[in-house]
């Protein structure tokens, strides 16, 4: 804008010395033709507003604010003479407030190694209000006001401790993820119409899954000696789970849960209707449909218990699981190629599982 005024006062100069030897009736003339063609275009514009833009409006609110109101009223403008006396207002209201802006700013603002550091102990300590997060920044030899935490809790959109005390769901069975399991039943076709049933078992802490077998008929007895076999499967793997969590299905005996208990796992039963109590049972079971079950043609129970196995395979032992930062439940990241020729050779083999219906990748042998 500046740059614009400026450019406007030298020309408008340089149109001042030429009219110096220009007679008064020369400039009468120019004058009245310049009105007329103002008239003309007003005519054109049909009602229409002409825009000026900052540098335009600033010029002119210049050049006629010292005229008499009579005599703007008389002139020949694009605009009222109201709007030229409202454009030099604010032309003197912009330069009163770059005149009494201060030379210094207030306060600095808090450092954002501090900023991040309340932050973190706030969301890691959901029961601390901002005095008991002040005096824990003092401990570690931070000093800061605590009207300086609660205004950087405040901007960063965290309620007060009371508020976010409570513990959700998830946030539990993410804190108990080494001590709990999770069981589920889930129902599948196959060609000749025949409804097979799965029972399925996930580590909440490894994401391990486990499918101890498919029946047509979960009865009592199959299901108590499901139970069993995972108890034994669980002592040989040395897996520390001290919970199960299952719905309310009566598919499970009373005494299935008794056999788990023997086994030292207490059984925790879902609320009505609540899937996030079971949410990585229910992951699992979508996976599997998307990814298997939705893609093959299941012929009877032995083929779904074969397609099941190399399922069990693959996701434990290659696919990788973002609820674990991508490792695979069996087997923890490799460490990241450092080597550039490495990176430049790579030679990645394709494995393929159940005719290519599943994708392994691995690097090829040396």
């Amino acid at each position: 804008m500046l740059l614009r005024l400026a450019y406007l006062g030298v020309t408008n100069a340089f149109a001042m010395l030429r009219l110096l030897p220009v007679s008064a009736r020369g400039k009468d003339v120019e004058i009245l033709a310049l009105r007329h063609q103002i008239e003309v275009l007003q005519r054109q514009l049909n009602g229409q507003r002409v825009r000026f833009d900052a540098a335009d409006r600033a010029f002119l609110a210049a050049l006629l604010h010292g005229l008499p109101r009579e005599v703007l009223g008389g002139m020949r403008l694009l605009v009222r003479p109201d709007t030229v006396l409202r454009w030099h207002r604010d032309l003197i209201a912009r330069r009163h407030a770059a005149q009494s802006r201060p030379k210094r700013g207030g306060r600095p603002r808090t450092v954002y190694s501090i900023r991040a550091l309340v932050l973190r102990l706030a969301r890691e300590n959901p029961g601390w209000g901002y005095r008991r997060l002040h005096g824990e920044l003092l401990v570690l030899g931070v000093k800061v006001a605590a009207s300086t935490v609660w205004e950087v809790l405040k901007e960063a959109g965290i309620d007060p401790a009371p508020e976010r005390s409570a513990t959700t769901w998830a946030d539990f069975l993410r804190s108990q993820a080494e001590a709990p399991l999770a069981c589920d039943f889930f129902e599948t076709v196959t060609l000749s119409g025949a409804r097979m049933y799965v029972f399925a078992v996930i580590e909440h802490a490894t994401r391990r899954i486990r499918i101890p077998g498919a029946t047509a008929q979960p009865t009592a007895s199959w299901v108590t000696q499901a139970a069993k076999n995972l108890v034994m499967d669980l002592e040989d793997t040395g897996c520390r789970a001290r919970f199960l969590i299952r719905d309310r299905d009566g598919k499970f005996p009373a005494l299935f849960d008794a056999i788990l208990k023997d086994g030292g796992l207490e059984v925790v039963l879902s609320g009505v209707r609540m899937p996030r109590m079971n949410a990585l049972m229910e992951r699992w079971v979508q996976a599997c449909r998307r990814e298997l079950l939705d893609r093959t043609l299941v012929w009877n129970q032995r083929h779904l218990l074969h397609v099941l196995r190399e399922f069990e395979k693959y996701y434990n032992e290659h696919r990788p699981h973002q609820g674990i930062n991508n490792a695979r439940p069996l087997h923890p990241l490799p460490s990241p190629i450092a080597e550039p020729d490495r990176i430049a050779r790579l030679d990645i083999r394709r494995r393929d599982r159940l005719g290519g219906i599943l994708h392994e990748y691995q690097h090829a042998a040396a």
